[in-house]
């Protein structure tokens, strides 16, 4: 049994695939419960994913690479993130597509057509079956895994649907959404109509929190504000290296 094991390593390293196991076993309920996943770190390139409960506590590490990890976003059931990662070792640029299966550690690259330029932002199709990335060039849509990529660029006629697909919407059903404010290092809420509101000074990276919260970070704390009566609160939540960041949720309904 020793042996046939030595053999299995031998053979994933030359293949150059590494095994895999559920990076969040005995941590989280994959699908079953609620969580986060942000970027942490100040590695060279960026930084490593981690995830935590939305009840907070210790974090737990996803991606252990040395180029970075970033801009994540869980798909709705909540079963896989996908993201971007870095193209060198030596600057934080994106340079490729990636998503993980949480379930049980696979990832896989998903590759844009040449010249699509430098993907920027990944969004997930509300039915999980399809990606949609924003890049230089344009807007393309991916297949999901396991199923094959076969990336298409995004019509001018689709692109209002694309761009929802990356935006943080509020409430269901949606009437609002989440914009920078002309004021620096603010949020704003904008409608159909009228001018945006102020939702928060001296906050960045805001993510949808279920149909009735919307949450962002102020400084290295994540607040979660409900969209009608309540208190706000804060995500108590340790264990990581620092500088938290980008963070998307899978709220359970």
């Amino acid at each position: 049994m020793r042996r046939r094991a030595v053999i299995l390593s031998a053979a994933a390293l030359l293949s150059g695939c590494e095994p895999t196991l559920p990076p969040l076993r005995g941590a989280l309920d994959i699908g079953g419960e609620s969580y986060v996943v942000f970027v942490a770190g100040t590695a060279p390139a960026g930084g490593d994913l981690y995830a935590v409960g939305t009840s907070g506590g210790p974090a737990v590490q996803i991606t252990f690479t040395n180029v970075g990890e970033m801009q994540p976003e869980l798909s709705p059931d909540g079963s896989a993130v996908a993201f971007l990662r870095g193209a060198s070792l030596r600057d934080s640029t994106p340079g490729s597509v990636w998503v993980m299966d949480l379930r049980t550690g696979a990832d896989r690259e998903l590759t844009l057509p040449k010249g699509s330029g430098i993907p920027r932002q990944v969004g997930w199709a509300r039915d999980d079956s399809s990606i949609v990335v924003r890049a230089d060039s344009g807007y393309y849509r991916l297949g999901a895994p396991p199923g094959p990529a076969h990336p298409l660029a995004i019509s001018p006629g689709d692109r209002a649907a694309a761009e929802s697909s990356l935006s943080v919407l509020l409430g269901s059903p949606v009437f609002a959404r989440v914009v920078p404010c002309a004021e620096p290092k603010a949020l704003c809420v904008a409608g159909d109509t009228g001018p945006p509101g102020p939702l928060a000074r001296e906050a960045r990276d805001a993510l949808r929190w279920g149909t009735d919260s919307v949450a962002f970070l102020r400084g290295d704390q994540l607040e979660i504000r409900p969209l009608g009566p309540g208190r706000p609160r804060r995500l108590l939540w340790s264990g990581f290296p620092g500088h938290p960041r980008q963070p998307t949720a899978f709220i359970k309904p």
